[in-house]
C-alpha cells in the first residue's frame, strides 16, 4: 500500500491533521442538524427558512471535502464514517420530530456559533504547525460566520 508522505515535520502534521479531524467531524455534523432541521421546520418562514438551511448543508458538505483532502495531502486518512461521527459529534442538535422556524434558527444559529469558537480554537492550534491548514480553518470560520450571522438576523427583534 502506497502512503502519502507530507512534507511537514511530525509533531506539525499531528497537530494540524488534528484539527481538522475535528473540524471534519463538526462541519459533517453541521450537514445533518441543518438536514433535519430543514426536514422539519415548519411555521410562516418555512419557505425562506427551508431554503436557507439547505444553504449551510451545502457548504458544510463542501467545506468537509475541502478539509477531508488536507488530511489526506497530509498524509493522513480522514475519517467521515457514520461511527466517528455519532461517537465524537457534540454540536448543539435540534429536538426529535417538528421545528418551529424560530427554532429551527435559534438550533443553526448555536450550532454555527459553536463551531466557531472550535474552530478560531483551531486556528490558534495551527498557527506554526501549519499556516496552510490555519488558512483554510480561517476560510471555513469566514463562511460559518456569515452563516451564522444570517440565522442570527432572521430572529432579530424588530428595529429600535
Amino acid at each position: 500500500m502506497t502512503v502519502v508522505r507530507s512534507t511537514l515535520p511530525d509533531e506539525a502534521r499531528r497537530v494540524s491533521c488534528e484539527a481538522l479531524q475535528d473540524t471534519l467531524v463538526d462541519l459533517l455534523g453541521l450537514s445533518l442538524i441543518g438536514k433535519q432541521a430543514h426536514w422539519n421546520v415548519v411555521g410562516p418562514r418555512f419557505r425562506s427558512v427551508h431554503l436557507q438551511l439547505d444553504e449551510v448543508v451545502s457548504a458544510a458538505r463542501t467545506h468537509a471535502d475541502t478539509v477531508a483532502e488536507r488530511a489526506a495531502t497530509l498524509g493522513v486518512p480522514p475519517d467521515g464514517r457514520p461511527e466517528t461521527i455519532a461517537k465524537v459529534f457534540s454540536l448543539p442538535a435540534p429536538k426529535e420530530g417538528w421545528l418551529r422556524d424560530s427554532e429551527a434558527i435559534e438550533v443553526m444559529t448555536e450550532a454555527l456559533g459553536s463551531a466557531v469558537l472550535r474552530l478560531r480554537e483551531r486556528i490558534d492550534t495551527t498557527e506554526k504547525a501549519d499556516p496552510v491548514t490555519q488558512d483554510l480553518l480561517i476560510s471555513v470560520t469566514a463562511d460559518l460566520e456569515k452563516q451564522r450571522w444570517m440565522f442570527e438576523a432572521e430572529n432579530s427583534p424588530g428595529g429600535s
